[in-house]
C-alpha cells in the first residue's frame, strides 16, 4: 500500500489570496520529514507524486460545535 499524506483547508484562508491554502496534518507509510507546515495544493500534489504517496484531504466539522465533543480514548 503507498504512504498517505493527510491534509486539510486552513480556516482563515479564502481563495484568491496569496498565502497557502492547506495544512499537513499527517503521513503515513513513509519515511519523509517535512519542514513547511502551511502548503499550496500543487505543492502537495508534487511531494505526493516524488514520493508515490496518495494525498487524502480531511473533512472539517460543521457549526459552532466543532471541536467541543467528548473524544473517549482507548489504549
Amino acid at each position: 500500500m503507498p504512504g498517505q499524506i493527510f491534509y486539510r483547508e486552513r480556516a482563515r484562508i479564502g481563495k484568491g489570496q496569496k498565502r497557502p491554502r492547506f495544512m499537513l496534518v499527517a503521513i503515513t507509510g513513509l519515511d519523509m520529514k517535512v519542514y513547511g507546515k502551511h502548503l499550496r495544493k500543487s505543492e502537495l500534489e508534487q511531494i505526493a507524486k516524488a514520493a508515490g504517496a496518495k494525498l487524502v484531504l480531511l473533512k472539517g466539522g460543521e457549526g459552532k460545535q466543532k471541536g467541543k465533543e467528548e473524544v473517549e480514548v482507548v489504549g
